[in-house]
């Protein structure tokens, strides 16, 4: 039945498209009451560029251009517009017209309710006496949570904002403040100039205090973020965040001001910054700058745990056989007793790295071209020491197999080294060496392949290396720190930096075990384990490489089909006592996450750490319900028998609401960091701009 309407309602259309009226009508009922005039009546729907109507009844009077239409009305405009409403006169192609006792639903978010609605040039919706909220509104629950009531408001859908004249903002039904004009962008803007969510924050060193961010759109590219935080005479505090994307890159820089009662008299601030830019022929070129007024800044204003600061700039270029770099930083310590002066103030390096086949040898090689130096400000004998040095390696390498699937690998490297030294008589002003080194390595992988489709990999390798047994001192600056894990186990130098190199003849031996189910598990288990000739001193205890053997390298990992994974690394002595290690577990489930650590290093003066470090992280995340959401945060000192961190947070969101409330301490008692305690509270309403991911299902109206 509705099929011959519908064709009997496309023959009359041209009656209607005579006036650019509709180009799709289907009804129950189709009546042409004379030459002008055509009613449609029962489960009436129009269509026309992407707007649909649903109606009771529509009348069209060619004469006066005008729809009369009898609800109730639903309108919809794409995904993001609904209009609900009783009664309307509408032009032909919907896009103008008066309608009565009206709702508009934007995004599926935001309701304005009015007691008429006026659409005016195709883009204005103009409602008159308005309630506007996101919040659930049901017969048995008539006032929602909170509520706009408005005498006028205009919505521009072209520029996507909400205007309101002589606001009242409302919560549970009380008013709380009024706004003779408020400007807010609708759901469907994620940029839009204006204030973001407001922060309540209390805290032990700064009191109680709001910050209040205010967000300028520059441009399509560009934007600025000004945020005063105020805080009970204690603090005025003015945090800037400017961004800005280039077609060949982009850059960021976000700082503040601050005077308060913790220095008084005194400005306190920072200003951090990156950015990288895509330049010719295949060059980057990227920068860091991070830079503080006084060591205890970031500390007292949340703003991380950084001790010390780097700041440089970095031209690189990277293809599949070369790499090219050449980057200036300079380095500022805010650690307590530790002196600047003896940090380098400035480090350059620039390096050429390329590899290439080797005719008639096979395998491949690599040459390395570099020039590095670091400028201490201090002028004291050593401790103000200036480095330059320029260097030049080439490496070879081949691999083959035989036998019953044995690898064979044999590998050769060699540099050479040139010095310039000032300020420590300790070394000579000039100095050249160069080092060589051979190494060998077997390698038999055992592949097994299980009935159900797992696979297990069984892989014994050995590596004999040889490095000169005696090397002329130089001054170390890039190999200070050094670390064993699986990643260097058979590598020809454990020391990461080019100043230090290992001496004589050594084994490095290892065992690696990895297991793959098709069900989702996996498993794996790396052994290892260094063998020296003689011990020549260039290890520490501490570091698990020092004496005639190394600790013991264990390694482990496991990941379960539910997306668990735990991984951790130990190096262990002859008698099972821990030197170093750490583990980590991350376990994310529907209703929780948590994410844990734990990290020992034994003393080691060398290394700038003459206690041991023993440390404990957690962070948890539990989803109560569908609105609430609770989460926590530790971090526990085993050595100092304290807690040096702890964090406590309750999320409560609903369809129009959204409450973060947290509590932190810092425990931390140092020189230039104070102990605090701050509890933050942020409120905000959904509904109004891009609001990320989207909210708990909206409460029923049913029983």
């Amino acid at each position: 039945m509705r099929a011959r309407l519908l064709t009997l309602a496309l023959l009359l259309a041209p009656l209607a498209a005579a006036a650019e009226g509709l180009a799709t009508l289907v009804a129950d009922r189709v009546l042409l009451l004379s030459r002008s005039v055509l009613v449609a009546e029962g489960n009436v729907e129009a269509f026309y560029q992407g707007t649909r109507l649903r109606a009771r009844r529509i009348t069209y009077d060619r004469g006066a251009d005008r729809l009369t239409i009898e609800g109730p009305i639903v309108l919809t405009r794409g995904e993001d517009v609904l209009v609900l409403a009783e009664a309307a006169e509408l032009s032909p192609d919907l896009a103008d017209g008066l309608m009565r006792s009206a709702r508009v639903v934007l995004d599926r978010q935001l309701q304005l309710a009015a007691a008429d609605l006026t659409r005016t040039e195709g883009r204005f919706t103009r409602l008159r006496r308005v309630a506007a909220t996101s919040c659930s509104v049901c017969a048995d629950r008539p006032v929602p949570l909170w509520e706009i009531r408005a005498a006028r408001v205009v919505h521009d859908e072209l520029a996507r904002q909400i205007y309101f004249a002589d606001a009242q903002f409302r919560v549970a039904g009380l008013p709380v403040f009024y706004l003779p004009y408020l400007r807010m962008p609708d759901p469907t803007l994620t940029r839009a100039t204006g204030f973001l969510l407001p922060e309540l924050r209390t805290t032990s060193t700064l009191g109680t205090g709001l910050r209040l961010p205010y967000f300028l759109v520059l441009g399509p590219s560009r934007d600025l973020t000004l945020t005063p935080y105020l805080s009970t005479d204690r603090t005025a505090t003015l945090e800037v965040r400017y961004r800005e994307a280039l077609r060949n890159g982009g850059y960021s820089f976000r700082g503040a001001l601050s005077r308060d009662d913790l220095l008084p008299g005194e400005t306190r601030g920072y200003l951090f910054g990156t950015g990288s830019v895509a330049l010719a022929r295949g060059y980057s070129l990227s920068f860091r700058l991070e830079a503080v007024s006084d060591p205890a800044y970031l500390s007292d204003y949340g703003l991380g745990r950084r001790d010390r600061l780097t700041s440089g700039l970095t031209l690189a270029r990277v293809r599949r056989d070369e790499a090219i770099r050449a980057r200036l930083l300079g380095f500022r310590s805010l650690r307590p007793g530790e002196g600047n002066a003896r940090l380098p103030a400035a480090m350059v390096e620039a390096s050429w790295d390329r590899r290439f086949d080797t005719a008639g040898l096979g395998g491949s090689a690599g040459l390395r071209l570099q020039a590095f130096g670091v400028m201490r400000p201090s002028r004291e004998d050593g401790a103000g020491r200036d480095t330059g040095r320029l260097s030049a390696r080439a490496d070879w390498q081949r691999s083959a197999v035989f036998g019953p699937g044995i690898v064979a690998r044999l590998e050769g490297a060699v540099e050479a080294q040139a010095y310039a030294v000032a300020e420590d008589s300790a070394f000579p002003a000039r100095r050249a060496r160069a080092t060589p080194t051979l190494a060998a390595e077997l390698r038999w992988p055992l592949l097994r392949q299980g009935a159900g489709g797992g696979r297990s990999l069984l892989e014994p390798a050995v590596q004999l290396a040889w490095s000169p047994a005696a090397l002329p001192r130089a001054p170390n600056e890039d190999s200070v720190l050094v670390e064993f894990d699986e990643g260097n186990l058979f590598a020809l130098s454990r020391f990461p930096g080019g100043d230090r190199a290992e001496r004589g003849l050594r084994a490095n031996l290892g065992l690696q075990w990895r297991h793959d189910d098709p069900r989702g598990w996996s498993a794996g288990l790396t052994l290892g384990r260094v063998l020296r000739d003689r011990d020549r001193g260039d290890f520490t205890g501490p570091s698990g490489l020092g004496g005639l053997r190394s600790d013991w390298l264990v390694a482990a990992q496991a990941a379960t089909p539910q997306g668990a994974r735990v991984s951790g690394r130990a190096l262990l002595s002859d008698g099972l006592d821990i030197t170093r290690g750490e583990m980590r577990l991350d376990w994310p489930r529907r209703r929780f996450e948590i994410g844990t650590g734990i990290v020992w290093l034994a003393a080691d003066p060398a290394e700038n750490r003459p206690a041991s470090t023993a440390e404990w992280t957690l962070d948890a995340l539990w989803r109560i319900d569908d609105r609430w959401t609770g989460r926590i945060g530790s971090r526990f000192d085993f050595e100092a028998e304290r807690a040096t961190e702890a964090e406590l947070g309750l999320i409560y969101r609903n369809e129009c609401v959204v409450v973060d409330l947290s509590v932190a301490r810092r425990f931390t008692a140092a020189a230039s960091v104070r102990p605090a305690t701050d509890l933050a509270l942020t409120v905000g309403l959904v509904g109004f701009g891009g609001t990320g991911e989207p909210g708990p299902p909206s409460r029923s109206c049913g029983p």
